[in-house]
């Protein structure tokens, strides 16, 4: 980052590196402060940097790859969700220290549901967990974890359960996306049971 407002920086790949400039007047086209190691989609011309005699990229647009694209989406999404106020501290249900009925929405196999339901049992031997088979992860997963939480909140009131936890054995950020949807955020927040 240059005094000028220029940034100056190296693309580099397994094979080779691209000297690059984006200059001030360019940089409403970078919407995150760029560091070392970050991987980026950059848009621009190449043309000769004739002092160098050499190849330079005159960048315009640059915007974050893969995870980094994903966490600036995650980041984004907070933001707005904020905004509208879904984290306000008079919305939040507070988690009872004793329940009788646990709802659970996650996949019915896996190392999440033994563990939730193990630990679960564990501390209270007489619980009551009532599962909802899930998708946690792909396209599907969203409209999956939505619907679980909405049938849980909707069961009557002598069944509903006291809290209901959703989740998975985590992953990485991709396989975690489902999760940061904000039509699952809604469900959450709209839901009159307490989520964890």
């Amino acid at each position: 980052y240059h005094s000028s407002g220029h940034i100056y920086f190296t693309l580099k790949d397994a094979d080779g590196t691209l000297n690059c400039v984006m200059f001030a007047g360019s940089r409403r086209g970078l919407t995150f402060p760029m560091k070392e190691g970050d991987e980026v989609i950059c848009a621009g011309s190449v043309d000769v940097y004739e002092k160098a005699g050499s190849y330079q990229l005159y960048a315009k647009q640059i915007i974050r790859d893969g995870a980094g694209l994903l966490n600036e989406k995650f980041e984004q999404l907070k933001k707005r969700l904020e905004e509208q106020g879904m984290f306000d501290e008079r919305y939040k249900q507070p988690i009872p220290k004793y329940i009788r009925t646990l709802g659970v929405v996650t996949a019915p196999t896996g190392a999440a549901v033994h563990d939730i339901m193990s630990i679960s049992l564990r501390r209270d031997p007489y619980l009551r967990i009532i599962l909802y088979p899930a998708i946690v992860q792909g396209e599907e997963a969203p409209a999956s974890i939505i619907n679980g939480i909405r049938a849980l909140d909707s069961l009557p009131e002598e069944d509903r359960p006291d809290v209901i936890i959703i989740g998975r054995g985590g992953g990485s950020i991709e396989d975690l996306w489902a999760f940061n949807e904000e039509a699952v955020a809604q469900a959450v927040f709209d839901c009159a049971v307490p989520v964890i």
